[in-house]
């Protein structure tokens, strides 16, 4: 018997028992509807059909879920000013784009407002068209466009000079916020030191109070694992971890496989290679795929050469990172703790890390240039395997190509 097409917007009847009814996509009327839209149930067959079928409806709902978002959040003044100049880049590009003067600009009350720093300003204290403004700009992506791009702190000069204490921890305490913040602003290389992340503030214990036995020589394929995650997650948040502690120690967990997936590689080949598989993921492809994979080994690279200061505080960043995303899930936000296994991952990653920054901080600088080099070949590597499939599918397009699909029998 053939199957049943159904055409209409009323919720399908189907069901495992039941497989004979399907609904036919409401937008292309071609394929069969795997998909319903969450705001006005409308069926749809593919992302092509959703992002056509109702652009109203499309942009209010994720204009809902940035503005829920936005609301979880807990703003500071840097925050506040760096929005404050985002939305004054925004409005100075609609200028330009001969809009009216007196229609584009912020309006002084909300400048006052988000200057203030006494009250919060919602999407609510916005003026009609300064709502318009920015509802467009977030459905357009012109806000991402105009954040400035974040250069990691260890491409900075004031990386090089690092060092700290034969105990680990950090040389120069940092003194208080209040005394620091005249200073700043007239030195440069005093904020350059600033956005370099702190040492340890206690010292590390050696290794052999740690464990009983002799540490593992796979420690050194487990570190490049761990560098390339945690500039992966760097990357991504643009350096400001901090805004996201649980989502970036999320997105850690799901990159590496020594912190999140228990796994054990044994060479440098076996962890960069599951690093890049997960970088190519469809989670993640948008990012950049294959490209931005090897940029984040030039990453690894530039850290393991810059030595075991460096290595440190990047572990030292990177358990801060785990610490606050516990904090974070102790909070109880019901859409980020589904999984009751995500904390004793965390835990454990958290105990991991300690131990390779003890482990680092005893082994000699020599040990990071062997390391760093060796990452590179292997870098090299992978450029020259994806190069020659390049070519295979070249080759394989250029010979379906001139194959005779129709020969006359004779």
């Amino acid at each position: 018997m053939a199957d049943t097409i159904i055409t209409s917007e009323n919720p399908s009847l189907s069901s495992p028992l039941n497989p004979s009814n399907r609904i036919i996509c409401r937008v292309c009327q071609k394929q069969f509807s795997q998909y319903t839209c969450p705001r006005c149930n409308s069926r749809y067959c593919s992302l092509q059909c959703y992002k056509s079928h109702s652009l109203r409806c499309t942009e209010s709902f994720m204009r809902e879920n940035v503005v829920e978002e936005l609301g979880q959040m807990q703003p500071d003044d840097e925050t506040k000013h760096k929005m404050l100049d985002i939305l004054k880049r925004f409005h100075s590009e609609e200028d330009m784009d001969s809009m009216d003067e007196d229609d584009s600009g912020l309006s002084e009350e909300t400048i006052q407002k988000i200057l203030s720093g006494g009250c919060q300003v919602s999407l609510d204290d916005l003026s009609p068209n300064e709502k318009r403004l920015f509802q467009r700009a977030m459905a357009s992506g012109e806000l991402s466009k105009m954040i400035e791009p974040w250069v990691p702190w260890w491409l900075k000069p004031a990386a090089r000079t690092l060092s700290l204490s034969q105990e680990g921890t950090q040389l120069v305490q940092p003194l208080i916020k209040q005394e620091t913040s005249v200073s700043s602003e007239d030195d440069p290389e005093s904020n350059q030191a600033n956005e370099i992340p702190p040492g340890p503030e206690t010292p590390l214990p050696p290794v052999s109070k740690l464990i009983a036995t002799e540490p593992s020589p796979l420690l050194t394929v487990h570190l490049v694992d761990i560098l390339y995650s945690y500039c992966f997650t760097l990357r991504i948040y643009n350096g400001d971890w901090q805004s996201d502690a649980l989502g970036s120690a999320m997105v850690l967990l799901s990159i590496s496989s020594v912190l999140g997936q228990a796994g054990l590689p044994e060479t440098i080949l076996e962890a960069v290679s599951h690093c890049l598989e997960q970088t190519c993921s469809p989670a993640y492809r948008h990012l950049g795929g294959l490209q931005f994979g090897l940029g984040l080994l030039d990453d690894v690279i530039t850290l393991l050469f810059l030595g075991s200061p460096a290595l440190v505080c990047s572990l030292c960043d990177l358990q801060r990172l785990i610490q606050a995303g516990e904090r974070e899930l102790k909070l109880g936000k019901p859409r980020k703790s589904k999984r009751p296994d995500i904390r004793s991952k965390l835990k454990l990653a958290e105990r991991k890390i300690y131990f390779i920054m003890c482990w680092v901080h005893e082994q000699p600088d020599e040990a990071w240039s062997s390391l760093a080099a060796i990452v590179k070949t292997e870098k090299g590597s992978t450029m020259d395997f994806a190069a020659s499939q390049r070519s295979v599918k070249m080759e394989d397009k250029s010979k379906s190509r001139g194959k005779i699909l129709i020969e006359e029998v004779q």
